[in-house]
C-alpha cells in the first residue's frame, strides 16, 4: 500500500501512521532500529529503497528516506507512506524536501524516529566529507557510506580515511568479507610459514582493492603492493608470498575465484560480487564501532602503489573435477569461527594458531546488527 501526502507536515505523517496501525489492528511495532537513507531525489532513489526493503526482512525497521529535491523551489514537504507488500518487513516513509527544507532533513527526521531505538544513517551515493558532523549523522549510532558509488571512488576513500569517526563504515569494506575469510582460512593450512610480502591487484578505481591491501598491511605487518590491473573487474587477484611458494587467490571473471597454494589442491571459491542489499544487511547486524575497518584505513598509509598496469590471466588455473568448492557459506562459517576464537600472532608464522591474526571480517557481529560495487 502506498499513500501520498503532498504538501504535508511531519505531524500529519505521524497521525496517518497511527491511523493505519489502528485500521490494521496493530497495537505494537516490532522494529529494531530506524534506518535513515539520505540521497538526492531521482531515479536511483528507488534502488536504495529496494535494497533497504530486502535488508528489512532480516532487520525489521522503520525506513525514512530523505530525498532532497530542487533547492530553488518553494519550501515544501511531500511525503509518501509505504506499508505491506511495498515495504518489505518495514514501513517506509519517503520525505521529498524542496526549497529551504532540502538542507533541513534532520528537523524532518527527528519527529519520525522510533522511540528508544538505535538510528543508522546511510548515504547510498554521494556522502558528506564528515558523516559524523552531518546533522543527520549526529543522530545516528552507525553511519554507512559507499565510496564505490561516488563519482571518484578512490578520492572518496581518501576522504573517508581522513575524516573517520567511530561508527563510520563503508560498503566497499563490507564487500571484502568473503575475500578476507578465504585468505585467513588459507593460512590455517600447512605449511605454516611466515608471509613475507603481499600483492593485491584490481581495477584502478576499486576502493575495495585498496582496502584489502590496507587490511593485509595492518594485520600481517609486511610490505604490501597495490597493483592496477589492465583487465578484469574489481579485485582480480591476491598473492601472499611465503618461503615454500605463494598463496594465490585469482578471480578473473568477477564470479568464481581459484585458490592455489603449495601442498594443497587448487580450490574453486564462490566470490560473486556482492549486491548492495547483502552488504547493507551485514552492516545492520552491528551497532558498535568497527575497529578492524579503522585499522585498515590506517594501514592504507603502508601500501605501496605500482605505477604500471599488470595484465592478469583471463582464465583461472585448471582445477580437478573432484576438487573441493569453497562456498560463501563455508567462508562465512570460517569467518564466524575466527571472530569467536582468540587472536593469534600478527605474521602467521610457526604454528597453526598463528594464521589467525588476519581476521577475515573484523570485530564480532551481533545478530541484531545497495549501486555499483567495486569488489
Amino acid at each position: 500500500m502506498i499513500i501520498d501526502l503532498p504538501s504535508t507536515t511531519t505531524s500529519q505523517v505521524n497521525s496517518k501512521l497511527v491511523h493505519l496501525r489502528e485500521q490494521g489492528g496493530a497495537t505494537t511495532l516490532g522494529r529494531v532500529l530506524t534506518l535513515v537513507i539520505v540521497t538526492d531525489d531521482g531515479a536511483k532513489t528507488e534502488d536504495a529503497i529496494d535494497a533497504a526493503n530486502d535488508a528489512s526482512r532480516e532487520h525489521p525497521c522503520r525506513v525514512i528516506v530523505v530525498a532532497r529535491g530542487a533547492r530553488k523551489a518553494a519550501a515544501r514537504l511531500d511525503a509518501q507512506i509505504r506499508v505491506g507488500g511495498d515495504a518489505g518487513a518495514s514501513e517506509v516513509l519517503v520525505l521529498r524536501l524542496y526549497g529551504a527544507l532540502a538542507d533541513a532533513g534532520a528537523s524532518c527526521v527527528i519527529p519520525l524516529l522510533l522511540p528508544d531505538a538505535p538510528v543508522v544513517a546511510w548515504w547510498p551515493f554521494e556522502a558528506p566529507a564528515r558523516p559524523a558532523d552531518d546533522p543527520i549523522g549526529r543522530l545516528a549510532q552507525r553511519r554507512i557510506t559507499d565510496s564505490a558509488a561516488e563519482r571518484n571512488p578512490i578520492k572518496a576513500l581518501e576522504v573517508r580515511q581522513k575524516h573517520y569517526a567511530e561508527g563510520d563504515t563503508d560498503l566497499a569494506w563490507t564487500r571484502l568479507t568473503l575475500w578476507r575469510a578465504v585468505l585467513a582460512a588459507s593460512l590455517d593450512l600447512p605449511p605454516y610459514e611466515k608471509v613475507t610480502d603481499a600483492t593485491v591487484t584490481g581495477e584502478a578505481d576499486s576502493p575495495s582493492t585498496d582496502l584489502l591491501a590496507g587490511w593485509l598491511a595492518a594485520r600481517l605487518n609486511v610490505p604490501v603492493r597495490r597493483v592496477k590491473a589492465a583487465n578484469g573487474q574489481g579485485i582480480v587477484s591476491v598473492a601472499l608470498q611465503r618461503k615454500s611458494g605463494p598463496v594465490e587467490l585469482l578471480r578473473p571473471d568477477g564470479k568464481v575465484g581459484t585458490l592455489t597454494q603449495p601442498g594443497q589442491p587448487a580450490r574453486r571459491v564462490a566470490l560473486q560480487r556482492r549486491e548492495v542489499r547483502d552488504c547493507l544487511s551485514e552492516e545492520l547486524r552491528r551497532l558498535d564501532p568497527d575497529e578492524p575497518y579503522e585499522e585498515t584505513l590506517k594501514g592504507l598509509a603502508k601500501v605501496v602503489r605500482g605505477r604500471t598496469p599488470v595484465k592478469t590471466p583471463t582464465k583461472a588455473p585448471p582445477v580437478a573435477d573432484d576438487a573441493p568448492v569453497v562456498t560463501a557459506a563455508d567462508a562465512q562459517a570460517t569467518l564466524s569461527a575466527k571472530e569467536s576464537s582468540s587472536a593469534g600472532s600478527k605474521n602467521g608464522d610457526g604454528k597453526p594458531s598463528a594464521a589467525k591474526k588476519p581476521r577475515a571480517a573484523g570485530s564480532t557481529r551481533t545478530p541484531a546488527r545497495a549501486g555499483k560495487g567495486k569488489s
